[in-house]
């Protein structure tokens, strides 16, 4: 079984594919963190991030075994990633990556912004999460500030908007929800809610096909 999970940023996606992969017994992907690795070694080798050349080599070269690194988590990288996530040379780098984890045996759940419409146009489920950019400027800025990042929520509900922004107004691989994608709004959610929902959905889903 194939889930996608779509959203918006700071939607809470990662924290319900997470779970929804442990509760199926599913490998989980965050292709999130694949765009945050390859903003980290473009801007690590000291190229700008709209240097084609340096992050298609990057996401080509890209060692899956970073994606555990803390820092990707961090303020600004998350920006730095969708502007490489913009570089159709990245996404076709890849794609095949994601396919092939996709792919395996058993299936998986992946999440990301174009999971549904590009990566597993048929996957088994796909939901895409959303809530309001006030709620989700809340939720960040309090990630944030556990990380110990200074910052002000005014500051993180602006960067928020410019991120919607790119993600949903890029050339190739638009954020949007896919065909068939089953609506989750967790505004007014918290985790374990979100979660139910998700859960709901899925089974919602499933007994449609």
């Amino acid at each position: 079984m194939i889930i996608a999970i779509d959203g918006t940023a700071a939607a809470g996606k990662s924290t319900l594919a997470r779970r929804i992969a442990q509760h199926y017994g599913l490998p989980h992907l965050d292709t999130g963190a694949l765009y945050r690795a390859v903003a980290r070694d473009v801007m690590g080798g000291g190229y700008a991030l709209t240097d084609v050349k340096a992050a298609a080599a990057a996401a080509r070269n890209l060692d899956p075994g970073t994606l555990s690194d803390p820092n990707l988590r961090i303020k600004g990288n998350g920006e730095a990633a969708s502007v490489v996530a913009a570089i159709p040379e990245v996404r076709a780098e890849l794609l095949a990556l994601q396919r092939k984890f996709a792919g395996q045996p058993g299936g998986a759940v992946v999440e990301g912004r174009d999971i549904g419409t590009v990566v597993c146009p048929d996957a088994h489920a796909k939901i895409f999460v959303t809530a309001s950019l006030e709620s989700r400027a809340r939720r960040r800025y309090a990630e944030l500030t556990a990380y110990g990042v200074v910052t002000t929520g005014e500051t993180v509900q602006r960067e928020i908007e410019e991120r919607d922004r790119r993600d949903r107004e890029r050339p190739i691989s638009p954020l949007r929800p896919a065909d068939g994608a089953l609506l989750l709004d967790t505004t007014e959610l918290d985790i374990e809610k979100a979660f139910a929902a998700a859960l709901e959905l899925i089974d919602k889903i499933a007994s449609r096909r």
